[in-house]
């Protein structure tokens, strides 16, 4: 977890493992903070620890997970560029945020933001649809347990097509591992999964993680 600076707004770390780094940002917290470096699976922040900052993803992805009392690990979502993430109803992050692989990431001090807000009816209006968004969000993720295996695949894959913007390929940037964890299946499953599709001729895999849509309405046969 990294340390606030006191009368700062944003994540002090030492330069060597977390740089500030000279990107602008769009959206509501563009203009707020610095972006910082995390490194792959590095936190982010911790589940229990304080929500005193909301974080948007500058580039790379992250990925919120709760651990379970038998070990396993159950993400419950991934935030791609542009995201905004750290939005918790109370005062505890209810889970862990980590890098998926090398991110960057705005961090801005949850109370700046909200006096800020107090004040302009734009900023305000960004953060309640932000909020309900999440809560979309949420409640579509909680019915992903009543799916078979082929419909959870086939929402995830048109769940990233969706959040992607180049249209008839996404690059997934999770590995399968962290897949079966968000979807509440096994590695197995999923790689088992993940062929029938492609030997259907719904998706084409031009590399492990670049997946090629040639049959967007299989799909959404498929998870209907």
């Amino acid at each position: 977890m990294l340390a606030p600076a006191a009368n700062a707004s944003i994540y002090v770390r030492p330069a060597a493992t977390a740089p500030r780094l000279n990107i602008v940002c769009e959206g509501p917290l563009g203009l707020m903070g610095a972006p910082m470096r995390f490194a792959r699976n590095t936190e982010i922040y911790g589940e229990g620890e304080g929500a005193d900052y909301l974080y948007q993803v500058v580039s790379g992805a992250v990925r919120t997970y709760r651990m379970l009392d038998d070990g396993r690990r159950q993400i419950g979502a991934f935030y791609l560029p542009g995201d905004i993430f750290g939005v918790e109803a109370g005062e505890l992050h209810l889970s862990s945020a980590e890098a998926v692989g090398d991110a960057q990431v705005l961090v801005v001090k949850r109370s700046a933001v909200m006096a800020r807000a107090e004040h302009e009816k734009d900023l305000a209006k960004q953060l309640w649809t932000l909020t309900v968004r999440e809560l979309r969000r949420v409640q579509e993720h909680s019915l992903v347990l009543i799916k078979s295996a082929e419909e959870r695949v086939a929402g995830f894959l048109l769940e990233m097509a969706g959040r992607n913007a180049v249209s008839g390929a996404i690059e997934l940037p999770m590995s399968r591992q962290d897949i079966a964890d968000y979807l509440g299946l096994t590695i197995e499953t999923v790689s088992r999964t993940f062929t029938q599709p492609v030997q259907s001729g719904t998706i084409a895999l031009e590399t492990s993680r670049r997946i090629q849509f040639r049959n967007r309405a299989a799909l959404n046969r498929l998870n209907a």
